[in-house]
């Protein structure tokens, strides 16, 4: 089994960009999300992207007049970033995301970890520990959001192979294998590279969260006034300290 580091590196990085219909459009969709959530700076101006990836969400927050602190493990996936971004106050750091603290100074007014990224952790005991580290690192009234697939109920039988995107050069399928309290995530990813198609191959484990359990943990970390929706399994959680 891949860690999840191993698996963005060996199929995930090339491809992540593309997966998301390109790097505008992706900016645009989180610019959008942000609006409609009325996310923009009205304390400290200070944000931390856990999981931040090629700066999906921290480009539209540092546009908008943050100043933001991305982490992520990908190398490939934040040279993206500082390539996007060398004109913005973003401040990047290749580290496991939940030792984002280790890299900031002060209390932030935003921190968010966004598509998936929570799911990526080893354990719910690891989502509890950084869930503990984010309410410590926050201001008061400051705001935590987070967005993942709700991966808790099972896909049956043929369900669960997911075909993720394909055009005439790149083909990406998903299969999903349940555990109790996880799911082995497998990535198929064929490219037509020269004339000839060659696959890429890796799976590893995402964990099963619900709603209920995200808004409990944060709850019992001392978090309120929760903004929650579901649209086709995708959850948003805004939570306030």
């Amino acid at each position: 089994m891949s860690t999840v580091k191993e698996h963005y590196e060996n199929v995930l990085s090339e491809v992540y960009v593309w997966m998301f219909d390109g790097f505008d459009n992706a900016l645009k969709k989180n610019t959008d999300f942000f609006k409609i959530h009325k996310i923009s700076p009205t304390r400290s101006g200070v944000a931390i992207d856990l999981g931040a990836g090629c700066g999906f969400q921290s480009i539209p927050l540092a546009k908008a007049g943050f100043n933001v602190t991305a982490i992520d493990l990908d190398s490939k996936l934040l040279n993206d970033l500082k390539t996007h971004s060398s004109h913005l106050p973003i401040k990047i750091i290749q580290d496991d995301l939940i030792e984002f603290d280790q890299h900031t100074k002060d209390n932030a007014e935003l921190i968010v970890c966004m598509t998936d990224t929570i799911c990526h952790l080893e354990s719910k005991d690891k989502v509890k520990s950084l869930f503990k580290k984010v309410i410590a690192s926050l201001e008061e009234g400051g705001r935590f959001i987070v967005t993942f697939r709700d991966l808790s109920f099972e896909l049956p039988e043929l369900d669960r192979f997911i075909p993720v995107k394909s055009d005439d050069n790149t083909v990406f399928t998903c299969f999903l294998e349940y555990e109790p309290e996880t799911v082995k995530v497998h990535d198929l990813v064929y490219r037509k590279i020269g004339g000839n198609w060659s696959l890429n191959k890796s799976y590893y484990r995402k964990l099963r969260l619900s709603k209920e359990w995200i808004e409990e943990q944060l709850t019992t970390t001392g978090f309120t006034q929760f903004e929650s929706t579901v649209d086709k399994g995708f959850v948003t959680v805004i939570s306030v300290k």
